[in-house]
């Protein structure tokens, strides 16, 4: 399994932009596809956005999407989750998780499948 860091969480107002990194440990990220999911206060994680090992698949929970966009580069062993017209419900612990997977395999949204996790990255957006 790889290891996982996130990074790029903060503090911003409503309205405003994040970038949020998830860098694997070591090249066989290729082979996996990558989440992110959502904690908030109180809440259960859910499903952000997820893209295929390829990244040429993408699904985008409705909550976000027209806001946030996922991608990656490879050659940075990178995942990204770019957020805009952030809003104070977007307030979570961020994580990335990633699942070994063949190219042809459906794209899952449940947390449940997926094995490596990282430590997750607090987004606070204030109204």
């Amino acid at each position: 399994q790889v290891q996982l860091v996130e990074s790029g969480g903060g503090l911003v107002q409503a309205g405003d932009s994040l970038r949020l990194s998830c860098t694997a440990s070591r090249r066989a990220f290729d082979d996996y596809a990558v989440g992110w999911f959502r904690q908030g206060p109180g809440q259960e994680r859910t499903f952000v956005a997820i893209i295929s090992r390829g990244g040429g698949n993408t699904v985008v929970a409705d909550s976000v999407k027209g806001r946030f966009t996922i991608s990656r580069d490879k050659t940075k062993n990178s995942v990204y989750l770019q957020m805009n017209s952030l809003k104070p419900e977007d307030t979570a612990v961020y994580y990335c998780a990633g699942k070994r997977t063949i190219l042809t395999a459906p794209l899952s949204t449940e947390a449940g499948s997926y094995v490596s996790w990282g430590q997750g990255t607090q987004v606070t957006v204030s109204s």
